[in-house]
């Protein structure tokens, strides 16, 4: 089930989020590699959005990419998460967002593990953890 896009403003999401969160999910910064407090974190549960709490990761998807943050192969569901292109920095990315309130979580790219071949690379910043019996849907 999609949740609506919260109504906030650029007032609102700075009062609501940390500026460390701000600028990562509204200004779509990027943490420093191996800082986030999810990078190691090895629990069963869901991972979800940390400004709108809307489900986006499954622990089962997760995996130890080397790259600093958290990965994971697949989203919880394909409508958790929109994709959209990034030319910035002068890269060629897909950049991830949480599809409920538009948050920037990370980018994708297409050097995943089985079963999808994509490792969906998102700021611990961007998440909180919800230690449930969270589960991959199709």
């Amino acid at each position: 089930m999609n949740q609506p896009k919260p109504d906030k403003t650029d007032e609102e999401w700075r009062a609501s989020l940390s500026p460390e969160q701000y600028a990562v999910c509204r200004c779509s910064a990027t943490e420093p590699p191996f800082s986030g407090k999810w990078y190691r974190h090895k629990d069963a549960g869901t991972y979800v959005c940390t400004a709108c709490h809307a489900p986006l990761f499954a622990s089962e998807a997760k995996y130890d990419s080397g790259s600093g943050w958290p990965s994971y192969f697949q989203p919880i569901k394909r409508t958790a998460v929109t994709l959209a292109p990034d030319e910035s920095h002068g890269m060629h990315r897909t950049e991830v967002r949480c599809a409920a309130c538009g948050s920037h979580l990370g980018h994708v790219f297409p050097d995943g593990p089985k079963p999808s071949g994509l490792r969906y690379c998102i700021n611990s910043i961007a998440l909180d953890f919800d230690p449930d019996k969270g589960a991959l849907s199709p």
